[in-house]
């Protein structure tokens, strides 16, 4: 039996045309890119050029060989530890303002600094940090740009996780003499791990990504993958860029998609 109440009207048949025709061309603006770099990585010529007659992996085949390959393990060190590093520190940080409210606004603003600045005065200030600490090009230096810039999105990762956190169960441990650090890894830890997790992935794919920060910070010693593709658009058109493209946007992908089924199968808290 329907629930009394206010009767909903069908959407008209042209409110629903323009809904789906939006949806469709949004689709197709974010996904042309992808849609246009991945056949160009199957590109059978010397050249960066669509399939012709033929499919071909030599583009694929060159990234396994000499610098490319150089870059990537790079890129894929340099995310490992900065994706640790800021879940880490993004969950000491998260913990503190959990605990004490004072001055929380005030703090979370400084954390997230790096999302609101335009990104190419942060990468102006880390360059003049690395040069004055001597960290210039090499991958202590780097790895300190990427870590301040990807530190924001694990921090909100973990504030939505401890959003969710009652209090009161941290105050118990503590009641029943439980200590500081044992609360810490007993009891907070793992009823926030969807927060390390997603503080994790996301701290992951900043590094991952980003480049800004990289052409500041680096030079000869430390080419990471994003730059060797700006480097290779700005003075060689080297064909093998669409295919470590098409490798970035696949590991991306692959790094999302294990977030997601790793939030839907993790045991209740």
């Amino acid at each position: 039996m329907p629930k009394p109440g206010k009767p909903q009207l069908p959407r008209p048949p042209l409110g629903r045309w323009l809904s789906w025709t939006a949806l469709v061309l949004s689709a197709l603006f974010l996904l042309l890119p992808i849609l246009v770099i991945v056949p160009l990585s199957f590109g059978n010529q010397r050249y960066l050029a669509f399939p012709d007659g033929g499919w071909s992996l030599r583009h694929y085949a060159t990234l396994f060989d000499g610098a490319w390959l150089v870059s990537i393990l790079q890129s894929l060190g340099l995310a490992l530890v900065v994706g640790a590093l800021s879940t880490a520190l993004a969950f000491l940080f998260a913990t503190g303002i959990w605990l004490q409210r004072r001055f929380r606004t005030v703090l979370t603003l400084i954390v997230l600094l790096p999302m609101i600045v335009p990104q190419v005065v942060s990468a102006m200030s880390i360059y003049y940090l690395d040069a004055r600490l001597g960290i210039l090009d090499n991958l202590l230096g780097v790895g300190f740009g990427h870590l301040l810039m990807a530190l924001p999105y694990s921090v909100i990762a973990m504030l939505v996780a401890y959003a969710r956190l009652d209090q009161s169960l941290y105050k118990a441990s503590r009641s029943l003499g439980a200590g500081l650090w044992p609360t810490l890894w007993h009891v907070l830890l793992p009823n926030v791990r969807g927060g390390i997790l997603g503080g994790f992935f996301m701290g992951f794919v900043m590094s991952w990504e980003e480049v800004v920060v990289t052409l500041f910070t680096s030079g000869l010693n430390v080419v990471t993958l994003p730059k060797r593709i700006w480097d290779g658009l700005r003075y060689n058109l080297d064909p093998a860029i669409a295919a470590v493209s098409t490798l970035m946007i696949v590991l991306t992908l692959a790094v999302m998609l294990l977030r997601m089924y790793l939030e839907r199968h993790r045991p209740p808290s």
